[in-house]
C-alpha cells in the first residue's frame, strides 16, 4: 500500500494527486485552469514527506477575537502553515459545545497538528471545503482525524485524489453539529463555491466566495463609497465576476444574520456590520462596472 505521504503535491497551488512518478504527471489541471497560473519556472512538485522531512515547516494555531464571541463556550482558531507553502491559505478550526468544524483546508499536516486538534480541540466531526483551490491534502487530513470531508458536487472534477472519507453535497444547504454550523452554496468562484454560517457566533466564514480587502479590514470613518469585500472570478489573475454572479451571491446569504466574515487568509478579517457591507461593496462594484440601474441597487441589508 502507498504511503499517502507520498504522493505527489503541485508547488503552486498545493493540491494532492493520487500519483507518486512526476515523470507521468506533466501538468496541474488546477493550475492550468485560467482561475490559477503555472509559475514562469514551470509545473513542479513535492510530496507531504518531503515537506516534513525538509524541517522547515509548522503549522501556527492563531486565536481570533475570542473574547468577542458570544459564548465563551466556542473558540475560532486560524490554522496556517508558517513559512508560507503554496496559495498561502489558512484553515478555519470552529469549536463550539455541540462539535467542532474544520473550514477549509491546507497542504501541511503532521503529527504535532492533529495532535492539538484532538487532544486540545477535541477534534473535529468533520472537515468542510468552500471551494476547489483548498482541496489541498483534505483526504490526508479527513483520514488522520477520522472525519468525513465534505466537498460541493458541482466540483468534483478538481478534486485529484479519492477516498471512502469524502462526501460530494448536493444541496444548496448543509447543516452540521446539530444546526450549529450551515454551509451554503453561492457560487461565483467556482459553481460549488461555499460560505459557511455560524449563528451562535454571529459570524460568516466566507473564503473566497467573497474576499474581504484591506479597507474591509479597518473600516472606521472611511469615506462613502470604500468597499469591503470584493467577489471575483479568478483572484491572481484579477478576472471579476459579471454582475449578476455577484448579486446571486448576495442573494445566497441576505437572510444570514452576521455581523463578522473571515477570509481565506491570515488578516482578512472584517468586525462589525459584515452583512451590510457585503451589500455596500456589491453595489459599488457593479456600479463601478457601469451597471447603475442594476437590481441589487433596490435591495436593502
Amino acid at each position: 500500500m502507498t504511503d499517502p505521504r507520498g504522493y505527489l503535491i503541485c508547488n503552486t497551488c498545493g493540491v494532492q494527486y493520487a500519483d507518486t512518478d512526476p515523470s507521468k504527471r506533466t501538468s496541474c489541471p488546477v493550475c492550468d485552469d485560467p482561475r490559477q497560473w503555472v509559475p514562469v519556472s514551470g509545473q513542479s512538485w513535492t510530496t507531504l514527506r518531503q515537506l516534513q522531512e525538509s524541517g522547515r515547516y509548522r503549522n501556527e494555531f492563531t486565536p481570533l477575537d475570542n473574547d468577542r464571541l458570544a459564548t465563551k463556550d466556542c473558540k475560532l482558531i486560524s490554522i496556517h502553515t508558517q513559512p508560507n507553502f503554496a496559495i498561502s491559505q489558512r484553515a478555519l478550526l470552529c469549536v463550539s459545545p455541540k462539535g467542532n468544524i474544520l473550514w477549509d483546508c491546507i497542504t501541511y499536516i503532521d503529527d504535532e497538528t492533529i495532535r492539538r486538534i484532538k487532544d486540545e480541540y477535541g477534534g473535529v466531526s468533520a472537515i468542510v471545503i468552500s471551494h476547489p483551490h483548498y482541496y489541498s491534502t483534505c483526504l490526508h487530513w479527513a483520514e488522520a482525524l477520522q472525519c468525513p470531508v465534505y466537498i460541493a458536487a458541482e466540483d468534483e472534477q478538481w478534486l485529484m485524489r479519492r477516498g471512502e472519507s469524502i462526501r460530494f453535497w448536493n444541496e444548496s444547504r448543509l447543516s452540521f453539529c446539530d444546526g450549529e454550523f450551515v454551509c451554503i452554496k453561492a457560487g461565483g468562484h467556482f459553481p460549488g463555491s461555499s460560505v459557511m454560517y455560524w449563528p451562535r457566533t454571529s459570524k460568516l466564514l466566507v473564503a473566497d466566495t467573497m474576499h474581504v480587502v484591506p479597507s474591509g479590514v479597518y473600516h472606521e470613518n472611511r469615506p462613502q463609497g470604500t468597499t469591503s469585500f470584493t467577489f471575483m472570478w479568478s483572484y491572481p489573475n484579477m478576472i471579476p465576476l459579471p454582475p449578476d454572479e455577484i448579486f446571486n451571491i448576495w442573494k445566497a446569504i441576505k437572510e444570514l444574520d452576521f455581523e463578522d466574515a473571515h477570509g481565506g487568509f491570515p488578516g482578512r478579517d472584517a468586525y462589525g456590520r459584515s452583512r451590510a457591507r457585503v451589500l455596500e461593496s456589491a453595489k459599488i462594484i457593479i456600479s463601478a462596472m457601469g451597471y447603475k440601474d442594476h437590481a441589487v441597487h433596490a435591495e436593502v441589508a
